[in-house]
């Protein structure tokens, strides 16, 4: 291990360590797995820092989703699921209600999606990768980000938590997000 950082790691953890958290919650729906993500991927990022030649984002973004579906494929994940939710912060009244429903509305509908169809989406849309892109983030075909891209779509464009109120801009770009 080193005992300094990287070249240029300290700055790009600095500047996009916030969109990487934030793509790391979209994937696992949890602050504390998604912390535990991000920082699982910087590790991996920081021992091989040096090799990393074009996009250090996308190397970083490849790891998580990587991680996150090995993840998923293991038995046990360390936490139980509770039917009891925890209270809701209460909203304030300058019209960010709409804003935090919409939110919730579409976390809860990522949240039905499997977890290949949720990577699938969190990087076409919410990151605006392309196509291709997301085929190497994923470590896939590009058809087969095309199969999964339409699955995922047909199945918001059914699933309860995005009911007539809650109209979710799929298909627009993220904000800060990377484009490819």
């Amino acid at each position: 291990m080193r005992d300094s950082a990287p070249a240029g790691f300290v700055d790009f953890v600095v500047a996009r360590g916030s969109a990487l958290h934030r793509t790391a919650v979209l994937l696992t729906r949890q602050e504390q797995t998604a912390q535990d993500l991000v920082q699982i991927a910087l590790a991996k990022a920081w021992q091989s820092w040096s090799r990393i030649d074009c996009n250090p984002e996308a190397y970083v973004r490849a790891i998580m989703v990587n991680e996150f579906a090995s993840g998923w494929r293991r038995r046990w994940r360390g936490e139980l699921p509770t039917a009891d939710l925890p209270d809701l912060p209460l909203g304030n009244d300058d019209g960010d209600g709409d804003v935090v429903s919409t939110r919730q509305s579409l976390m809860a509908a990522l949240a039905t999606l499997p977890a290949r169809q949720r990577a699938v989406v969190v990087l076409r849309f919410f990151h605006d990768y392309t196509e291709a892109a997301t085929a190497e983030a994923m470590g896939t075909s590009v058809g087969t980000v095309k199969s999964q891209t339409f699955k995922a779509l047909a199945a918001l464009r059914v699933c309860d938590e995005l009911g007539e109120d809650a109209d979710p801009d799929l298909t627009g770009s993220a904000q800060g997000g990377v484009t490819r």
